[in-house]
C-alpha cells in the first residue's frame, strides 16, 4: 500500500503520517484495555458488595454465601484452600460483572477511553507541528516532541520509528491531516472487535480487573492458625510479629481429636487456651504442651497470638452442628464421647450465624 501510495506521487508526509499510525495501532489498543481495565476495577470495588471493602469483609460475604448454598464440599475446600477459593471467586465475580455489564457500563467505558486517547493524540501531533515551526525544526523534531508527549499514555518512542526515512518531510499540516484520518479508522477498528470474550485476553494479564483486585485484596498474610486452619487477618503479607484472628474455629474441623480415641474435638483455640486443664500434642511430636503455654512447643506454634477468650463465634458452631455428619464421614471419626457436640450448640439457626458475622466480624 505505501509502495502504491508513492507511486501515485504521495508525499512524504502522507507517507510518514501512514507509517506512525500502524506503529501506534497495538500501543494503542493496550493503552485503551488496560485504562479500561482499571476503570472498571475501581468501578466493581464501589459497586459489588463482596469486593467493597477489605479481605475480611469479602470472607465474610463469602461465609454468608457459603451457609446460604449449605453445600459441605465447598465448605471444605474454602477451609483447605482459602486463598484459592478467595481467588477464584474473585475471578466469577468479575467475568459476571462484565458480562452482565457489558453494554451498559464496560463498551461505555472503552469508548470515552478511545475519545479521549484520540483527543490526545491529536493534541500531541498538532502541538509538534507548531513547535516545529516555531523554532524551524524538521521531521525528527516533530517525532521527539509527539512521542514525549504520549510517554505516560502509550509505549511508543522514537526507536520504533528507526530505519524509517522522513528527511523530506516538510508538510507537518498534512502530516497532521494523515494522523487524524488514520487513528479514526484505527479506533474504528479496535472497537468492533471489542466483546466480552476478547477483553481479557487482550489484556496483559496483570492488568486484567479480576487479577488487579486479587493484587489488591489478597496481598495480605495468609499463614493459617496450627490449630483451626483460620487465616491471619494481618493486611500486611510479610508482616512484623505475631500472627492474629478475629475469631478461631472448632479445632475438629482440621481434624484434631483426643488422643487413643477417634473422638473430634470440639473446643475452639480461644477457649482451649483459657482451660488451664488442656493439653495437646504437636504434629510428629509425643510432646505433651498445656494449651495456656502453646508457643512452647515451637515451630508454627510460637508465631501465633491466641488470646484465652470464652466469647466465640456461634457461625462454627452452627456449621458443625449442620454438617456433623459429613464432618465425621469426612475425617472418618466422630463427635462422641469427649468430643460430644454440647446441646446449646444446636439452638443456633442459619439465620443466627449468618447475622453473627455482621455483628462480631
Amino acid at each position: 500500500i505505501i509502495f502504491q501510495k508513492y507511486c501515485h506521487g504521495a508525499t512524504s508526509a502522507a507517507i510518514f503520517g501512514e507509517i506512525i499510525c500502524q506503529k501506534l495501532k497495538d500501543p494503542i489498543e493496550q493503552s485503551i484495555y488496560k485504562k479500561t481495565a482499571r476503570d472498571l476495577t475501581d468501578e466493581m470495588r464501589s459497586n459489588c458488595e463482596s469486593l467493597n471493602g477489605s479481605r475480611s469483609n469479602l470472607e465474610k460475604h463469602i461465609l454468608k454465601t457459603l451457609a446460604e448454598e449449605e453445600d459441605f464440599n465447598k465448605y471444605m475446600n474454602y477451609i483447605d484452600k482459602t486463598l484459592e477459593v478467595i481467588s477464584g471467586i474473585i475471578r466469577n465475580v468479575v467475568s459476571r460483572y462484565i458480562t452482565d455489564k457489558f453494554s451498559v457500563s464496560v463498551l461505555p467505558k472503552m469508548e470515552e477511553n478511545i475519545k479521549l486517547l484520540q483527543q490526545k493524540i491529536m493534541k500531541a501531533a498538532h502541538e509538534s507541528t507548531e513547535h516545529v515551526q516555531l523554532n524551524r525544526g524538521d521531521a525528527g523534531l516533530w517525532l521527539k516532541s509527539f512521542t514525549q508527549q504520549l510517554s505516560d499514555e502509550l509505549i511508543f518512542s522514537e526507536k520504533d520509528l528507526s530505519g524509517v526515512k522522513h528527511d523530506d518531510v516538510d508538510d507537518f499540516n498534512l502530516l497532521e491531516d494523515v494522523i487524524r484520518q488514520e487513528l479514526t479508522d484505527i479506533m474504528s477498528d479496535i472497537s468492533s472487535r471489542f466483546n466480552t470474550e476478547t477483553f481479557p485476553v487482550k489484556l496483559d494479564y496483570k492488568f486484567r480487573p479480576d487479577e488487579l483486585l486479587i493484587d489488591h485484596l489478597c496481598q495480605c498474610c495468609w499463614v493459617q492458625c496450627p490449630f483451626c486452619g483460620a487465616t491471619c487477618t494481618n493486611t500486611i503479607k510479610n508482616h512484623d510479629g505475631d500472627h492474629s484472628v478475629h475469631f478461631h474455629r472448632t479445632i475438629g474441623l482440621t481434624e484434631i481429636y483426643y488422643r487413643n480415641t477417634s473422638n473430634l474435638s470440639t473446643y475452639i483455640c480461644t477457649s482451649a487456651v483459657a482451660n488451664s486443664n488442656l493439653y495437646f500434642f504437636p504434629i510428629d511430636s509425643d510432646d505433651k504442651i498445656p494449651w495456656r503455654e502453646y508457643r512452647s512447643a515451637g515451630g508454627k506454634y510460637k508465631d501465633w497470638s491466641i488470646n484465652p477468650d470464652l466469647s466465640e463465634l456461634p457461625y462454627w458452631k452452627w456449621f458443625v452442628c449442620r454438617f456433623q455428619k459429613d464432618l465425621e464421614k469426612y475425617y472418618n471419626k466422630t463427635f462422641e464421647g469427649q468430643g460430644k457436640i454440647p446441646d446449646k450448640w444446636r439452638k443456633y439457626s442459619k439465620q443466627d450465624a449468618i447475622e453473627s458475622l455482621d455483628k462480631y466480624i
